[in-house]
């Protein structure tokens, strides 16, 4: 009878826990709107104050930090190009942040062969940037080919994720 008193009573304060109004969070302005993901945005977004403007996080907020590709493919895209270009003029404006660029691929295909699809892509984006003047000491690449992939799964949504080219401050 004592065990399930206790059980009663445990039940009843998580439940107690549970239904209390949750804190704003750091991604939320000081009037309580969200931040957003930073599609869309452009360079000159007011980030969170705490946030370097040359930080990875200031990037991903306001500017967004990955690019995405077709099937089998290293051509950007134009949505590719917009954030690309987005990028460029976050560099412009910060000439002492350098880059690197990430090339990724879904899981089909040999280790091989996506280690290579991955470095074309992560080229294909550094030539963008080189062409929208930025200078290539600025910009390092690398590829992990279907190493590490955002998304797991074997469905096109997944695949679509992992097709992609990252931005990483240095």
């Amino acid at each position: 009878m004592r065990f399930k008193f206790f059980t009663l009573i445990a039940a009843a304060v998580l439940l107690a826990a549970c239904a209390s109004e949750p804190e704003e969070s750091a991604a939320t302005t000081s009037a309580g709107t969200a931040v957003g993901s930073g599609s869309g945005t452009s360079a000159s977004t007011t980030a969170l104050p705490s946030l370097d403007p040359r930080s990875q996080e200031w990037l991903v907020v306001n500017v967004g930090d990955r690019v995405f590709f077709d099937f089998d493919s290293s051509d950007l895209t134009p949505e590719a190009q917009d954030t690309a270009e987005k990028v460029v003029a976050w560099m412009q404006t910060y000439p002492d942040v350098t880059l690197s660029v990430e090339g990724h691929c879904d899981e089909r295909g040999t280790r091989e062969y996506n280690l290579a699809l991955g470095e074309r892509r992560a080229n294909s984006v550094r030539s963008y940037m080189e062409a929208l003047g930025i200078d290539g000491s600025r910009v390092s690449t690398i590829s992990f080919g279907k190493e590490r992939p955002a998304v797991l799964g074997s469905n096109e949504s997944a695949w679509a994720q992992n097709r992609r080219a990252v931005f990483v401050v240095n």
